[in-house]
């Protein structure tokens, strides 16, 4: 089964690896080794797009959500300037599926129980994406992950999705102080949900704010918290919220 809430752009050209490394999140290099997760930001640190980068022979592909796929041809081609570098959209689907990859495919670096992902006709498989996601708190684009979103309050160290040692990108310092001077005071976490909320309620307790619940599946959820409020029982709509979610596989 493909994805068609993905595109897939090609960027070829002798200065491929070291354009995109100059922008992105995580190691280009990390190629060498598979699918590599990663994200673009504003200059304020803030998410603008998260993808992934594919090993494609001398070409690099990024498959992202088909609208982000859309803004990132021309963001991309604006800083290429003098670079060697072409960005061209492609008729590729992905296709995704469980178990391990089949030949051409690559395991997904986000969480081991979200499978593999295809771009040449390898056949995929229909499964509750949502819950496995769900499952390991894995965000979503446009859904938990937002233009408010700072991506390490979003797990995106546990996700793979950024390298701490690969030098300068776009967002990068205010990133790195995030990481080594302050401590996350809110965040993404999976979270017990009983009854059920529409995708972007308030979470409250007390009578205070404690944050908002997003994707829901079988009895859990992904939640965005303030960690110091979120103790006891807390309510979203008509739905019961705990956290941490101990009572959950």
């Amino acid at each position: 089964m493909s994805d068609n809430a993905r595109k897939v752009l090609r960027v070829s050209g002798s200065d491929a690896r070291h354009f995109l490394q100059g922008l992105v999140t995580n190691d280009v290099d990390k190629l060498d080794q598979g699918l590599v997760y990663s994200a673009i930001l504003t200059p304020q640190g803030k998410y603008r797009a998260d993808f992934f980068l594919v090993p494609d022979g001398d070409d690099i592909l990024i498959d992202a959500e088909a609208g982000q796929a859309t803004q990132l041809l021309p963001l991309l081609t604006m800083y290429k300037l003098r670079s060697d570098v072409q960005i061209t959209p492609t008729d590729l689907t992905v296709t995704r599926g469980l178990g391990l990859p089949p030949e051409g495919a690559f395991a997904d670096p986000r969480n081991a129980a979200l499978g593999w992902r295809g771009y040449h006709g390898q056949p995929g498989e229909d499964v509750d994406w949502n819950a496995l996601r769900v499952a390991a708190c894995v965000p979503e684009t446009g859904v938990e992950l937002t233009p408010d979103t700072f991506i390490l309050e979003a797990g995106f160290e546990r996700l793979n999705g950024v390298d701490f040692k690969k030098g300068c990108y776009v967002g990068q310092e205010v990133t790195a102080r995030m990481k080594h001077k302050t401590e996350l005071r809110k965040g993404l976490a999976r979270v017990a949900v009983d009854g059920a909320a529409p995708l972007g309620t308030e979470i409250t307790a007390e009578g205070k704010s404690v944050g908002t619940l997003y994707t829901q599946a079988n009895g859990a959820g992904i939640a965005y918290l303030r960690f110091d409020r979120a103790t006891g029982p807390m309510q979203a709509a008509g739905a019961t919220v705990t956290y941490p979610a101990t009572d959950l596989a």
